[in-house]
């Protein structure tokens, strides 16, 4: 089933502001949460599905790309991401992730005590493992038919002696006495609107809910080590150096089993050596000598796939564009293709021996070879904004 478009899951439009998507996602996730839907499957997808349209809104990079590409320019691992990835989300990331949003709207007071459903108690998460960034140089061609990609990424992971807690042995941890293995403490705030209640990872215990008396010996508490991973990638085609992938847990490992952070990808076209890129466009720069100009020729041209034979008609001038139609990079969300253009260049030798200088002594004044350019011959950017147009 296809995607909602994520300004029509929250009724709002690409102008609104952070506070109006807020107070729209606010509005939506209160209406149908699982504490007030029990049971009713259709209200959690709801529910869901708010989430991941706030997720990509509310975050100005990626909602640019979303407004650009469409659901693909926030499509992660090839649509296998966390958030506004179009993979599997749980009730925990929603909680973990926006849970603030339900505190700042006294969701504590809605839900919490004098009867009813009782708020919703949340898993202790413990210290999030930071986010890993790092470039993936890709070729043309990759760039052009789409590719998959194995990496290996230095990063920290769940110590192996303590499998990530951080405790030498299972004796070694105690329940947090500050918020009751909780991970979590109430604070209350006053507004002019009143006593307002918001939850905020303990500070005792760094959200996970409990207490080392005793550390791991190899990890000296951290319950993680430095070591290396070989991830797989899946890279849409066209994707562009103005595009970033992120993959959900894949970054660093957390503190003492805190949740991994994410794995950033930023990427780089490596330079082709008879071929670049304009955009969505591919450009080759032919090189014709005069007499094949003047005669008209057949030639071999190189594109992302194969090379193409074309024909250069006689008279062609210098600067001449020529299109292969659909030759050029896919549109990242899957719908059309750019063109190659080929721009013409006459080559002009800069030696000539004894009998090339006579023959050219005898071409130069004859009539034809007196430059009559006219009104109608247009310059190079001329005839790319005609193109273009």
């Amino acid at each position: 089933m296809a995607k909602r478009d994520y300004y029509e899951v929250l009724g709002v439009d690409k102008s609104s502001d952070p506070t109006t998507i807020k107070k729209a996602y606010r509005k939506i996730a209160l209406k149908f949460h699982p504490d007030r839907n029990q049971g009713d499957k259709t209200a959690e997808e709801k529910f869901k599905e708010a989430a991941e349209a706030y997720e990509v809104l509310s975050d100005p990079d990626k909602k640019g790309r979303y407004d650009r590409f469409g659901h693909a320019g926030v499509s992660g691992n090839g649509g296998r991401g966390g958030f506004g990835g179009g993979g599997s989300m749980n009730m925990e990331d929603i909680f973990s992730q926006f849970g603030d949003i339900f505190g700042d709207s006294g969701f504590d007071t809605f839900f919490g005590g004098g009867g009813g459903g009782g708020a919703r108690t949340r898993r202790p998460q413990g210290q999030k493992g930071s986010n890993l960034r790092i470039k993936v140089a890709l070729s043309l061609e990759e760039i052009y038919k789409g590719v998959k990609k194995k990496i290996k990424v230095k990063k920290q992971v769940p110590c192996n002696t303590c499998s990530g807690s951080g405790a030498k042995d299972s004796s070694s941890i105690n329940t947090c006495t500050t918020c009751a293995g909780n991970g979590y403490v109430r604070q209350v705030k006053n507004t002019f609107l009143g006593q307002m209640q918001t939850t905020v990872s303990c500070p005792t215990c760094a959200g996970s809910g409990k207490m080392i008396t005793a550390n791991c010996h190899s990890c000296k508490g951290e319950g993680r080590s430095y070591s290396e991973e070989t991830i797989e990638l899946e890279i849409p085609a066209g994707i562009d150096e103005s595009l970033q992938m992120s993959m959900r847990g894949k970054g660093n490992a957390g503190l003492r089993g805190g949740p991994p952070g994410d794995l950033i990808l930023k990427f780089e076209e490596k330079p082709h050596e008879r071929l670049f890129r304009d955009g969505a466009n591919v450009i080759y720069e032919l090189y014709l000598n005069f007499a094949d100009a003047a005669l008209g020729t057949s030639i071999e041209v190189p594109t992302l796939e194969n090379n193409v034979k074309i024909k250069v008609p006689a008279g062609t001038q210098s600067g001449k564009l020529f299109r292969l139609q659909g030759k050029g990079f896919p549109a990242v969300q899957g719908y059309g293709k750019g063109d190659q253009l080929i721009h013409v260049n006459i080559w002009t030798p800069k030696k000539l021996n004894s009998e090339e200088k006579a023959l050219l002594e005898k071409l130069k004044d004859m009539p034809n070879f007196t430059p009559q350019p006219g009104k109608s011959e247009k310059g190079f950017f001329d005839k790319m904004k005609d193109y273009f147009n």
